[in-house]
Protein backbone atom coordinates (compact mmCIF):
# COMPACT_ATOMS: atom_id res chain seq x y z
CA UNK A 1 0.00 0.00 0.00
CA UNK A 2 2.28 2.87 -1.56
CA UNK A 3 1.56 6.56 -0.16
CA UNK A 4 0.82 9.40 -1.57
CA UNK A 5 3.00 12.41 -2.88
CA UNK A 6 1.88 15.78 -1.36
CA UNK A 7 1.81 18.96 -2.83
CA UNK A 8 1.29 22.43 -0.98
CA UNK A 9 0.78 25.15 -3.59
CA UNK A 10 -0.67 25.58 -7.27
CA UNK A 11 2.54 25.54 -8.98
CA UNK A 12 3.63 22.50 -7.32
CA UNK A 13 0.27 21.11 -8.60
CA UNK A 14 0.97 22.42 -12.34
CA UNK A 15 3.82 20.45 -12.12
CA UNK A 16 2.33 17.48 -11.63
CA UNK A 17 -0.18 18.27 -14.46
CA UNK A 18 2.56 19.09 -17.01
CA UNK A 19 4.09 15.67 -16.21
CA UNK A 20 0.95 13.68 -16.55
CA UNK A 21 0.38 15.39 -19.87
CA UNK A 22 4.15 15.19 -21.00
CA UNK A 23 4.06 11.01 -20.50
CA UNK A 24 0.82 10.41 -22.48
CA UNK A 25 0.88 13.31 -25.66
CA UNK A 26 -2.20 13.33 -27.35
CA UNK A 27 -4.48 11.93 -24.43
CA UNK A 28 -7.40 13.66 -22.88
CA UNK A 29 -6.86 13.38 -19.23
CA UNK A 30 -9.56 13.71 -16.99
CA UNK A 31 -8.94 14.06 -13.13
CA UNK A 32 -11.45 12.55 -10.22
CA UNK A 33 -11.18 14.66 -7.31
CA UNK A 34 -11.58 13.40 -3.80
CA UNK A 35 -11.92 15.00 -0.13
CA UNK A 36 -8.32 13.61 1.23
CA UNK A 37 -10.03 12.35 4.81
CA UNK A 38 -7.97 12.71 7.97
CA UNK A 39 -8.28 9.00 9.54
CA UNK A 40 -6.26 5.39 9.16
CA UNK A 41 -5.68 4.32 6.41
CA UNK A 42 -7.32 0.32 5.42
CA UNK A 43 -7.55 -2.48 3.33
CA UNK A 44 -10.30 -4.50 3.51
CA UNK A 45 -10.41 -8.44 1.39
CA UNK A 46 -13.89 -9.77 0.19
CA UNK A 47 -14.00 -13.18 -1.26
CA UNK A 48 -17.37 -14.20 -2.97
CA UNK A 49 -18.67 -11.10 -1.97
CA UNK A 50 -17.98 -11.55 2.02
CA UNK A 51 -15.84 -10.10 4.40
CA UNK A 52 -12.22 -11.74 4.77
CA UNK A 53 -10.30 -9.54 6.70
CA UNK A 54 -8.74 -5.69 7.05
CA UNK A 55 -5.78 -4.54 7.57
CA UNK A 56 -3.96 -1.90 8.21
CA UNK A 57 -1.33 0.21 5.80
CA UNK A 58 1.57 -0.08 8.54
CA UNK A 59 4.96 0.45 7.00
CA UNK A 60 3.12 0.21 3.58
CA UNK A 61 4.20 -3.45 2.93
CA UNK A 62 3.20 -5.48 6.53
CA UNK A 63 0.39 -3.98 8.55
CA UNK A 64 -1.75 -4.89 11.19
CA UNK A 65 -5.05 -7.97 11.15
CA UNK A 66 -7.73 -5.34 12.76
CA UNK A 67 -10.58 -7.52 10.93
CA UNK A 68 -12.63 -7.84 14.30
CA UNK A 69 -13.00 -4.20 15.40
CA UNK A 70 -13.69 -2.72 11.63
CA UNK A 71 -16.47 -5.36 11.45
CA UNK A 72 -18.39 -3.30 14.00
CA UNK A 73 -18.00 -0.05 11.70
CA UNK A 74 -22.15 0.18 10.55
CA UNK A 75 -21.53 1.66 7.11
CA UNK A 76 -19.18 -1.40 5.93
CA UNK A 77 -21.12 -4.30 4.37
CA UNK A 78 -20.44 -7.64 5.65
CA UNK A 79 -21.81 -9.55 2.38
CA UNK A 80 -22.31 -7.42 -0.33
CA UNK A 81 -25.36 -6.90 -2.67
CA UNK A 82 -25.87 -8.47 -5.72
CA UNK A 83 -23.53 -6.91 -8.57
CA UNK A 84 -21.25 -8.07 -10.47
CA UNK A 85 -18.01 -7.88 -8.45
CA UNK A 86 -14.96 -10.33 -8.61
CA UNK A 87 -14.58 -13.64 -6.69
CA UNK A 88 -11.82 -11.82 -5.31
CA UNK A 89 -10.43 -7.65 -4.29
CA UNK A 90 -9.64 -5.42 -2.17
CA UNK A 91 -11.19 -2.33 -1.45
CA UNK A 92 -9.00 0.52 0.20
CA UNK A 93 -10.19 3.75 2.17
CA UNK A 94 -10.00 5.71 5.35
CA UNK A 95 -11.27 4.80 8.55
CA UNK A 96 -12.79 8.09 10.53
CA UNK A 97 -14.29 9.19 13.87
CA UNK A 98 -17.10 12.17 12.99
CA UNK A 99 -16.27 14.89 15.33
CA UNK A 100 -19.44 14.53 17.14
CA UNK A 101 -18.27 11.67 18.78
CA UNK A 102 -14.53 12.69 18.93
CA UNK A 103 -16.10 15.61 21.42
CA UNK A 104 -18.04 12.52 23.12
CA UNK A 105 -15.26 10.23 23.46
CA UNK A 106 -12.74 13.32 25.39
CA UNK A 107 -15.63 13.87 27.29
CA UNK A 108 -15.37 10.15 28.38
CA UNK A 109 -11.42 9.73 29.15
CA UNK A 110 -11.38 13.09 31.01
CA UNK A 111 -14.22 11.90 33.10
CA UNK A 112 -12.11 8.88 34.32
CA UNK A 113 -8.98 11.14 34.62
CA UNK A 114 -7.41 10.34 31.26
CA UNK A 115 -5.33 12.72 28.86
CA UNK A 116 -7.87 13.27 25.97
CA UNK A 117 -7.16 12.95 22.28
CA UNK A 118 -5.35 15.59 20.41
CA UNK A 119 -7.70 14.65 17.43
CA UNK A 120 -9.93 12.37 15.69
CA UNK A 121 -7.64 10.81 13.46
CA UNK A 122 -5.11 9.61 16.98
CA UNK A 123 -8.38 8.56 18.30
CA UNK A 124 -9.22 6.17 15.32
CA UNK A 125 -6.29 4.67 15.16
CA UNK A 126 -6.19 4.21 19.38
CA UNK A 127 -9.56 2.72 18.52
CA UNK A 128 -7.96 0.19 16.31
CA UNK A 129 -5.61 -1.09 18.36
CA UNK A 130 -8.16 -1.90 21.29
CA UNK A 131 -8.58 -5.52 22.16
CA UNK A 132 -12.49 -5.26 22.97
CA UNK A 133 -14.55 -4.92 19.98
CA UNK A 134 -17.61 -4.03 21.95
CA UNK A 135 -15.83 -0.73 23.64
CA UNK A 136 -14.64 -0.06 19.60
CA UNK A 137 -18.56 -0.42 18.69
CA UNK A 138 -19.61 1.56 20.66
CA UNK A 139 -17.32 4.87 19.61
CA UNK A 140 -18.63 4.59 15.79
CA UNK A 141 -15.98 4.55 13.85
CA UNK A 142 -17.42 5.19 10.16
CA UNK A 143 -15.07 4.53 7.37
CA UNK A 144 -14.80 5.85 3.56
CA UNK A 145 -13.66 4.05 0.71
CA UNK A 146 -11.82 5.16 -2.44
CA UNK A 147 -10.04 2.56 -4.25
CA UNK A 148 -10.37 -0.79 -6.25
CA UNK A 149 -7.52 -3.47 -6.30
CA UNK A 150 -7.69 -7.09 -7.83
CA UNK A 151 -6.83 -9.30 -11.30
CA UNK A 152 -8.29 -8.27 -13.81
CA UNK A 153 -11.03 -5.59 -12.63
CA UNK A 154 -14.07 -4.97 -15.41
CA UNK A 155 -13.57 -1.15 -15.51
CA UNK A 156 -12.09 1.78 -17.73
CA UNK A 157 -11.91 4.44 -15.71
CA UNK A 158 -11.58 5.05 -11.33
CA UNK A 159 -14.81 6.73 -11.44
CA UNK A 160 -16.85 3.42 -12.99
CA UNK A 161 -14.94 1.66 -10.24
CA UNK A 162 -16.33 3.70 -7.23
CA UNK A 163 -19.88 3.76 -9.04
CA UNK A 164 -20.22 0.04 -8.67
CA UNK A 165 -18.31 -0.08 -5.23
CA UNK A 166 -21.16 2.12 -4.50
CA UNK A 167 -24.12 -0.03 -6.07
CA UNK A 168 -22.77 -3.24 -4.14
CA UNK A 169 -22.87 -1.33 -0.60
CA UNK A 170 -19.82 0.39 -0.45
CA UNK A 171 -19.83 3.69 1.36
CA UNK A 172 -18.39 5.77 -1.16
CA UNK A 173 -18.35 9.77 -0.68
CA UNK A 174 -20.54 11.80 -3.48
CA UNK A 175 -18.45 14.88 -2.31
CA UNK A 176 -16.20 14.04 -5.62
CA UNK A 177 -16.05 15.31 -8.81
CA UNK A 178 -14.40 14.38 -12.65
CA UNK A 179 -12.75 17.13 -13.90
CA UNK A 180 -11.74 18.01 -17.33
CA UNK A 181 -8.95 20.50 -16.64
CA UNK A 182 -6.31 21.43 -14.02
CA UNK A 183 -8.68 24.88 -13.47
CA UNK A 184 -11.85 22.44 -12.53
CA UNK A 185 -9.89 20.55 -10.26
CA UNK A 186 -8.14 23.97 -8.52
CA UNK A 187 -11.87 25.38 -8.95
CA UNK A 188 -12.83 22.08 -6.16
CA UNK A 189 -9.94 22.44 -4.35
CA UNK A 190 -11.05 25.99 -3.30
CA UNK A 191 -14.57 25.08 -2.88
CA UNK A 192 -13.53 22.63 -0.08
CA UNK A 193 -10.73 24.96 1.39
CA UNK A 194 -13.93 27.43 2.55
CA UNK A 195 -16.71 24.63 3.23
CA UNK A 196 -14.84 21.77 4.85
CA UNK A 197 -15.37 23.37 8.42
CA UNK A 198 -19.03 22.71 7.46
CA UNK A 199 -18.14 18.86 7.16
CA UNK A 200 -19.40 16.43 10.20
CA UNK A 201 -15.21 14.94 10.03
CA UNK A 202 -12.09 16.37 9.57
CA UNK A 203 -10.44 16.26 5.84
CA UNK A 204 -6.91 17.66 5.35
CA UNK A 205 -6.36 18.31 1.55
CA UNK A 206 -7.55 16.92 -1.59
CA UNK A 207 -6.51 14.07 -3.83
CA UNK A 208 -6.24 14.03 -7.25
CA UNK A 209 -6.73 10.45 -9.94
CA UNK A 210 -5.95 10.23 -13.58
CA UNK A 211 -9.28 8.87 -14.23
CA UNK A 212 -8.36 6.47 -16.93
CA UNK A 213 -7.50 2.60 -15.62
CA UNK A 214 -5.73 2.23 -19.20
CA UNK A 215 -3.78 6.58 -18.43
CA UNK A 216 -2.47 4.94 -14.95
CA UNK A 217 -1.18 2.07 -16.36
CA UNK A 218 0.99 3.81 -19.03
CA UNK A 219 1.95 6.22 -16.05
CA UNK A 220 3.11 3.43 -13.83
CA UNK A 221 4.49 3.99 -10.18
CA UNK A 222 7.83 4.94 -8.30
CA UNK A 223 9.14 2.95 -5.44
CA UNK A 224 7.00 4.85 -2.70
CA UNK A 225 3.70 6.03 -4.88
CA UNK A 226 1.63 6.44 -7.70
CA UNK A 227 2.51 8.50 -10.73
CA UNK A 228 -0.71 9.35 -11.68
CA UNK A 229 -2.30 10.60 -8.44
CA UNK A 230 -1.63 13.12 -6.22
CA UNK A 231 -2.94 14.74 -2.87
CA UNK A 232 -2.92 18.45 -2.43
CA UNK A 233 -2.79 19.43 1.59
CA UNK A 234 -4.21 22.22 2.93
CA UNK A 235 -1.97 24.64 5.16
CA UNK A 236 -3.30 23.97 8.77
CA UNK A 237 -5.53 27.48 9.50
CA UNK A 238 -2.85 29.50 12.09
CA UNK A 239 -3.06 32.82 13.34
CA UNK A 240 -0.87 35.20 15.58
CA UNK A 241 -2.04 36.17 19.06
CA UNK A 242 -1.31 37.67 22.30
CA UNK A 243 -0.93 35.36 25.14
CA UNK A 244 -2.36 37.40 28.00
CA UNK A 245 -2.57 34.75 30.88
CA UNK A 246 -2.66 30.82 31.74
CA UNK A 247 -5.22 29.84 33.94
CA UNK A 248 -5.20 26.09 36.05
CA UNK A 249 -8.15 24.54 36.03
CA UNK A 250 -8.55 21.67 38.41
CA UNK A 251 -10.56 18.23 37.30
CA UNK A 252 -12.76 15.75 39.11
CA UNK A 253 -9.22 13.42 40.14
CA UNK A 254 -7.44 16.69 41.04
CA UNK A 255 -5.33 16.81 37.34
CA UNK A 256 -4.50 20.22 36.96
CA UNK A 257 -4.53 21.68 33.35
CA UNK A 258 -2.49 24.76 32.21
CA UNK A 259 -4.85 26.97 29.67
CA UNK A 260 -3.60 29.98 27.80
CA UNK A 261 -5.57 32.92 27.71
CA UNK A 262 -5.58 34.77 24.38
CA UNK A 263 -6.33 37.90 22.59
CA UNK A 264 -8.91 37.03 20.47
CA UNK A 265 -7.90 35.16 16.84
CA UNK A 266 -10.39 34.06 14.29
CA UNK A 267 -9.56 30.41 13.74
CA UNK A 268 -11.83 27.68 10.84
CA UNK A 269 -14.66 29.17 11.63
CA UNK A 270 -14.50 30.35 14.79
CA UNK A 271 -13.12 33.12 17.79
CA UNK A 272 -10.28 31.55 19.75
CA UNK A 273 -9.69 33.26 22.93
CA UNK A 274 -8.32 30.54 25.23
CA UNK A 275 -5.84 26.77 24.00
CA UNK A 276 -4.93 23.97 26.03
CA UNK A 277 -1.35 23.91 27.12
CA UNK A 278 -2.01 20.23 28.55
CA UNK A 279 0.88 20.29 31.48
CA UNK A 280 3.97 21.80 32.92
CA UNK A 281 6.38 20.04 29.73
CA UNK A 282 4.69 21.72 27.23
CA UNK A 283 4.87 25.20 28.94
CA UNK A 284 8.80 24.52 29.48
CA UNK A 285 8.99 23.15 25.92
CA UNK A 286 7.49 26.28 24.16
CA UNK A 287 9.36 28.78 26.27
CA UNK A 288 6.30 30.53 27.62
CA UNK A 289 6.10 34.40 29.04
CA UNK A 290 3.66 36.62 29.61
CA UNK A 291 2.77 38.90 26.59
CA UNK A 292 4.51 37.29 24.16
CA UNK A 293 3.06 36.58 20.28
CA UNK A 294 2.33 33.12 19.76
CA UNK A 295 1.09 31.02 16.81
CA UNK A 296 -2.30 29.20 17.23
CA UNK A 297 -3.47 26.05 15.41
CA UNK A 298 -6.38 24.26 15.84
CA UNK A 299 -5.46 20.66 15.92
CA UNK A 300 -7.63 18.58 13.97
CA UNK A 301 -9.62 22.11 13.02
CA UNK A 302 -11.54 21.18 16.69
CA UNK A 303 -8.66 21.50 19.57
CA UNK A 304 -7.04 25.54 19.29
CA UNK A 305 -3.69 24.81 20.28
CA UNK A 306 0.02 26.65 20.50
CA UNK A 307 2.92 26.04 18.30
CA UNK A 308 5.19 28.41 19.19
CA UNK A 309 6.42 31.67 19.98
CA UNK A 310 7.26 34.92 17.82
CA UNK A 311 10.50 35.31 19.57
CA UNK A 312 11.05 38.59 17.36
CA UNK A 313 8.13 40.25 19.34
CA UNK A 314 9.03 39.31 22.88
CA UNK A 315 8.83 42.19 25.30
CA UNK A 316 11.94 42.86 27.65
CA UNK A 317 11.64 41.88 30.77
CA UNK A 318 8.80 39.64 29.69
CA UNK A 319 7.75 37.40 32.74
CA UNK A 320 8.19 33.68 32.23
CA UNK A 321 5.37 31.10 32.91
CA UNK A 322 6.36 28.80 35.68
CA UNK A 323 3.89 26.03 36.23
CA UNK A 324 1.97 26.54 39.47
CA UNK A 325 3.19 24.32 42.58
CA UNK A 326 -0.13 24.78 44.56
CA UNK A 327 -3.42 24.16 44.15
CA UNK A 328 -5.12 27.52 42.41
CA UNK A 329 -8.50 26.28 44.79
CA UNK A 330 -7.58 24.99 48.03
CA UNK A 331 -4.16 25.99 47.93
CA UNK A 332 -3.00 22.02 48.52
CA UNK A 333 0.44 21.82 47.13
CA UNK A 334 0.32 19.89 43.82
CA UNK A 335 2.01 16.03 43.23
CA UNK A 336 2.93 14.66 40.32
CA UNK A 337 3.65 10.81 40.11
CA UNK A 338 7.13 9.13 38.39
CA UNK A 339 6.16 8.64 34.59
CA UNK A 340 3.13 11.13 34.48
CA UNK A 341 3.02 14.15 32.65
CA UNK A 342 -0.13 16.29 34.55
CA UNK A 343 0.08 17.33 38.17
CA UNK A 344 -2.39 16.50 40.82
CA UNK A 345 -4.09 18.12 43.82
CA UNK A 346 -4.22 15.77 46.82
CA UNK A 347 -6.83 17.18 48.55
CA UNK A 348 -9.71 15.02 47.37
CA UNK A 349 -11.67 15.39 50.17
CA UNK A 350 -11.65 19.43 50.20
CA UNK A 351 -11.05 20.73 47.27
CA UNK A 352 -14.05 22.07 45.77
CA UNK A 353 -13.51 21.33 42.27
CA UNK A 354 -12.81 17.68 42.89
CA UNK A 355 -16.14 17.33 45.34
CA UNK A 356 -18.31 18.96 43.11
CA UNK A 357 -17.14 17.05 40.28
CA UNK A 358 -17.07 13.69 41.53
CA UNK A 359 -20.98 14.66 42.30
CA UNK A 360 -21.77 15.56 39.34
CA UNK A 361 -20.13 12.25 37.83
CA UNK A 362 -21.56 9.69 40.74
CA UNK A 363 -25.18 11.65 39.66
CA UNK A 364 -24.49 11.24 36.31
CA UNK A 365 -27.05 9.44 33.51
CA UNK A 366 -24.18 7.04 32.57
CA UNK A 367 -23.43 6.82 36.31
CA UNK A 368 -26.69 6.31 39.14
CA UNK A 369 -28.74 8.36 36.78
CA UNK A 370 -30.36 10.85 39.73
CA UNK A 371 -32.62 13.61 38.06
CA UNK A 372 -32.18 16.69 39.12
CA UNK A 373 -28.30 17.38 40.07
CA UNK A 374 -27.03 20.02 37.89
CA UNK A 375 -24.30 21.96 38.49
CA UNK A 376 -26.18 25.05 39.47
CA UNK A 377 -27.80 22.61 42.37
CA UNK A 378 -24.90 20.64 42.98
CA UNK A 379 -22.78 23.85 43.42
CA UNK A 380 -25.44 25.32 46.23
CA UNK A 381 -25.73 22.14 48.08
CA UNK A 382 -22.05 22.18 48.22
CA UNK A 383 -21.76 25.78 49.52
CA UNK A 384 -24.56 25.24 51.84
CA UNK A 385 -22.65 22.50 53.05
CA UNK A 386 -25.77 19.99 53.00
CA UNK A 387 -23.60 17.62 50.65
CA UNK A 388 -19.48 17.27 51.18
CA UNK A 389 -19.10 13.99 49.62
CA UNK A 390 -21.06 11.29 47.25
CA UNK A 391 -22.42 9.66 50.51
CA UNK A 392 -24.29 12.74 51.63
CA UNK A 393 -26.58 12.68 48.94
CA UNK A 394 -28.79 9.95 50.66
CA UNK A 395 -28.31 11.49 54.18
CA UNK A 396 -30.06 14.75 52.19
CA UNK A 397 -33.29 15.91 53.78
CA UNK A 398 -36.38 17.28 52.94
CA UNK A 399 -36.56 20.09 55.20
CA UNK A 400 -32.79 21.11 54.54
CA UNK A 401 -33.37 20.94 50.66
CA UNK A 402 -36.70 23.51 51.19
CA UNK A 403 -34.95 26.24 53.10
CA UNK A 404 -32.89 26.75 49.61
CA UNK A 405 -34.45 29.51 47.75
CA UNK A 406 -34.52 27.38 44.53
CA UNK A 407 -37.15 24.68 45.89
CA UNK A 408 -40.63 24.23 46.40
CA UNK A 409 -42.35 21.36 48.14
CA UNK A 410 -43.26 19.37 44.73
CA UNK A 411 -39.49 19.83 43.06
CA UNK A 412 -37.31 18.74 46.73
CA UNK A 413 -39.73 15.35 46.64
CA UNK A 414 -38.71 14.56 42.81
CA UNK A 415 -35.05 15.48 43.86
CA UNK A 416 -35.81 12.51 46.46
CA UNK A 417 -37.45 10.44 45.06
CA UNK A 418 -34.83 10.23 42.26
CA UNK A 419 -32.54 9.52 44.80
CA UNK A 420 -34.59 6.87 46.12
CA UNK A 421 -34.61 5.39 42.97
CA UNK A 422 -30.77 5.50 42.60
CA UNK A 423 -30.55 2.31 45.09
CA UNK A 424 -31.84 0.13 42.74
CA UNK A 425 -28.87 0.79 40.07
CA UNK A 426 -27.00 -2.16 39.28
CA UNK A 427 -23.68 -2.73 41.03
CA UNK A 428 -21.35 -2.23 38.14
CA UNK A 429 -22.83 1.03 37.43
CA UNK A 430 -22.21 2.01 40.97
CA UNK A 431 -18.57 0.93 40.64
CA UNK A 432 -18.06 3.51 37.69
CA UNK A 433 -19.97 6.18 40.05
CA UNK A 434 -17.95 5.85 42.89
CA UNK A 435 -14.94 7.17 40.54
CA UNK A 436 -12.10 4.87 40.64
CA UNK A 437 -9.67 6.92 38.36
CA UNK A 438 -8.86 5.05 34.90
CA UNK A 439 -12.27 2.78 35.04
CA UNK A 440 -14.82 3.68 32.73
CA UNK A 441 -18.57 2.51 32.93
CA UNK A 442 -17.08 -0.13 30.29
CA UNK A 443 -13.95 -1.25 32.72
CA UNK A 444 -16.38 -0.89 35.65
CA UNK A 445 -18.80 -4.02 33.98
CA UNK A 446 -15.58 -5.90 33.30
CA UNK A 447 -15.01 -5.41 36.91
CA UNK A 448 -17.92 -5.56 38.55
CA UNK A 449 -18.90 -9.18 36.31
CA UNK A 450 -15.43 -10.57 37.03
CA UNK A 451 -15.80 -9.88 40.53
CA UNK A 452 -19.08 -10.48 41.46
CA UNK A 453 -18.95 -7.77 44.64
CA UNK A 454 -17.45 -4.73 45.72
CA UNK A 455 -15.55 -6.73 48.69
CA UNK A 456 -14.10 -9.52 46.54
CA UNK A 457 -12.77 -6.68 44.35
CA UNK A 458 -11.28 -5.25 47.59
CA UNK A 459 -9.62 -7.96 48.41
CA UNK A 460 -7.87 -8.62 45.26
CA UNK A 461 -4.00 -8.02 44.74
CA UNK A 462 -2.63 -6.82 41.57
CA UNK A 463 -1.99 -10.10 39.92
CA UNK A 464 -5.75 -10.85 40.70
CA UNK A 465 -6.93 -7.85 38.81
CA UNK A 466 -4.85 -8.24 36.13
CA UNK A 467 -6.97 -11.36 35.34
CA UNK A 468 -10.44 -9.20 34.71
CA UNK A 469 -10.55 -8.01 30.83
CA UNK A 470 -8.85 -5.22 29.49
CA UNK A 471 -7.70 -4.37 33.31
CA UNK A 472 -3.18 -3.98 33.12
CA UNK A 473 -0.84 -2.62 35.15
CA UNK A 474 -2.12 1.32 35.37
CA UNK A 475 -5.45 0.42 36.81
CA UNK A 476 -4.79 -2.32 38.85
CA UNK A 477 -2.08 0.21 40.71
CA UNK A 478 -5.39 2.93 40.34
CA UNK A 479 -7.46 0.37 42.38
CA UNK A 480 -5.53 -1.06 44.54
CA UNK A 481 -4.88 2.92 45.71
CA UNK A 482 -7.99 3.81 45.43
CA UNK A 483 -9.19 1.01 48.17
CA UNK A 484 -6.23 1.51 50.26
CA UNK A 485 -7.56 5.49 51.42
CA UNK A 486 -9.58 5.19 54.53
CA UNK A 487 -11.51 8.06 53.37
CA UNK A 488 -12.91 6.34 50.36
CA UNK A 489 -13.43 3.01 52.86
CA UNK A 490 -15.94 5.37 54.97
CA UNK A 491 -17.27 6.93 52.18
CA UNK A 492 -18.18 2.88 50.54
CA UNK A 493 -19.60 1.76 53.64
CA UNK A 494 -21.57 4.65 54.01
CA UNK A 495 -23.23 4.23 50.29
CA UNK A 496 -23.47 0.37 51.90
CA UNK A 497 -25.63 1.10 54.67
CA UNK A 498 -27.83 3.90 52.66
CA UNK A 499 -28.60 0.74 50.54
CA UNK A 500 -26.63 0.55 47.77
CA UNK A 501 -25.92 -2.71 45.27
CA UNK A 502 -22.46 -3.41 46.19
CA UNK A 503 -23.23 -7.20 44.58
CA UNK A 504 -23.84 -8.44 40.77
CA UNK A 505 -27.43 -9.15 41.03
CA UNK A 506 -28.59 -12.68 39.25
CA UNK A 507 -30.32 -11.05 36.65
CA UNK A 508 -26.79 -9.79 35.29
CA UNK A 509 -24.45 -12.28 36.31
CA UNK A 510 -23.31 -14.03 33.08
CA UNK A 511 -24.99 -17.35 31.89
CA UNK A 512 -23.68 -20.18 33.18
CA UNK A 513 -23.92 -22.86 30.32
CA UNK A 514 -21.83 -25.53 32.02
CA UNK A 515 -19.03 -25.90 34.02
CA UNK A 516 -16.43 -27.72 31.82
CA UNK A 517 -13.98 -24.58 31.87
CA UNK A 518 -14.25 -24.62 35.50
CA UNK A 519 -10.89 -23.86 37.05
CA UNK A 520 -8.92 -22.64 34.04
CA UNK A 521 -7.47 -20.07 32.97
CA UNK A 522 -7.16 -18.99 29.74
CA UNK A 523 -5.37 -16.07 27.67
CA UNK A 524 -7.27 -15.70 24.57
CA UNK A 525 -4.83 -13.38 21.77
CA UNK A 526 -5.71 -12.99 18.23
CA UNK A 527 -8.14 -12.98 15.48
CA UNK A 528 -10.58 -15.76 14.88
CA UNK A 529 -12.82 -17.49 12.02
CA UNK A 530 -15.87 -19.16 13.75
CA UNK A 531 -16.84 -16.06 16.59
CA UNK A 532 -15.04 -12.64 17.16
CA UNK A 533 -12.62 -12.51 20.20
CA UNK A 534 -15.55 -11.35 22.31
CA UNK A 535 -17.83 -14.11 21.67
CA UNK A 536 -14.90 -16.77 22.74
CA UNK A 537 -14.46 -14.98 25.90
CA UNK A 538 -18.50 -15.00 26.48
CA UNK A 539 -17.84 -18.21 25.62
CA UNK A 540 -15.30 -18.93 27.97
CA UNK A 541 -16.87 -17.45 31.02
CA UNK A 542 -20.35 -19.08 29.73
CA UNK A 543 -18.46 -22.62 30.63
CA UNK A 544 -16.97 -21.75 34.02
CA UNK A 545 -13.83 -20.62 32.70
CA UNK A 546 -11.40 -17.42 33.69
CA UNK A 547 -10.26 -14.77 31.18
CA UNK A 548 -6.93 -13.77 32.27
CA UNK A 549 -5.38 -10.73 30.32
CA UNK A 550 -1.68 -11.83 30.47
CA UNK A 551 0.07 -14.73 30.48
CA UNK A 552 1.63 -15.90 33.56
CA UNK A 553 2.99 -19.10 35.14
CA UNK A 554 -0.54 -19.82 36.59
CA UNK A 555 -2.21 -19.64 32.73
CA UNK A 556 -3.72 -22.77 31.79
CA UNK A 557 -3.17 -22.82 28.31
CA UNK A 558 -3.02 -19.54 25.48
CA UNK A 559 -5.93 -19.15 22.81
CA UNK A 560 -3.92 -18.27 20.14
CA UNK A 561 -5.45 -16.71 16.64
CA UNK A 562 -4.23 -15.31 13.83
CA UNK A 563 -1.44 -12.03 14.53
CA UNK A 564 -1.72 -13.35 18.33
CA UNK A 565 0.34 -10.88 20.54
CA UNK A 566 4.02 -12.20 19.87
CA UNK A 567 4.72 -11.21 23.58
CA UNK A 568 2.03 -13.68 24.52
CA UNK A 569 3.42 -16.29 22.66
CA UNK A 570 6.89 -15.80 23.73
CA UNK A 571 5.75 -15.70 27.22
CA UNK A 572 3.74 -18.84 26.44
CA UNK A 573 6.66 -20.96 25.32
CA UNK A 574 8.89 -19.44 28.01
CA UNK A 575 6.76 -20.48 31.08
CA UNK A 576 6.08 -23.98 29.48
CA UNK A 577 2.17 -22.98 28.81
CA UNK A 578 0.32 -24.74 25.90
CA UNK A 579 -1.16 -22.81 22.90
CA UNK A 580 -3.73 -23.91 21.40
CA UNK A 581 -5.37 -23.10 18.26
CA UNK A 582 -9.49 -22.80 17.28
CA UNK A 583 -9.94 -25.75 16.23
CA UNK A 584 -8.36 -27.46 19.19
CA UNK A 585 -10.31 -25.21 21.36
CA UNK A 586 -13.49 -25.97 19.86
CA UNK A 587 -12.91 -29.98 19.79
CA UNK A 588 -12.03 -29.44 23.76
CA UNK A 589 -15.61 -27.79 24.56
CA UNK A 590 -17.34 -30.43 22.49
CA UNK A 591 -15.74 -33.66 24.24
CA UNK A 592 -15.33 -32.02 28.23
Amino acid sequence: MLSLGNTYSEEELNEFHERVIKSIPDEKVEYVCELKFDGVAIGIQFEEGKFKRAITRGDGIQGDDVSANVKTIRSLPLRLKDGNYPDKFEIRGEIILPRATFERINEERIDIGETPFANPRNSASGTLKLQDSAEVAKRKLDCFLYALYGENLPFTSHEDALKSASSWGFKISNDRKVCKSIDEVFAFINFWEKKRPELPFDIDGVVIKVNSIAQQNELGFTAKSPRWAISFKYKAESGSSQLLSVDYQVGRTGAITPVANLSPVPLAGTIVKRATLHNEDQIVKLDLHVDDTVFVEKGGEIIPKITGVDLSKRKANSKKVKFIHRCPECNFELVRKEGEAQHYCPNSLACPPQVKGRIEHFTSRKAMNIDGFGTETIDLFVEKKLINNIADIYKLRKEDILSLDRFADKSASNLLDAVEASKKVSFEKVLFAIGIRFVGDTVAKKLARHFGSIDTLMAADATQLMEAPEVGQVIAASIIDFFKDPINLKMIESLRSSGLQFQLSAEDMPVKVSEKLKGISIVISGTFEKHSRDEYKQIIEENGGKNASGVTRKTSFLFAGADAGPSKLEKAKEYGVKIIDEEEFLKMLASS
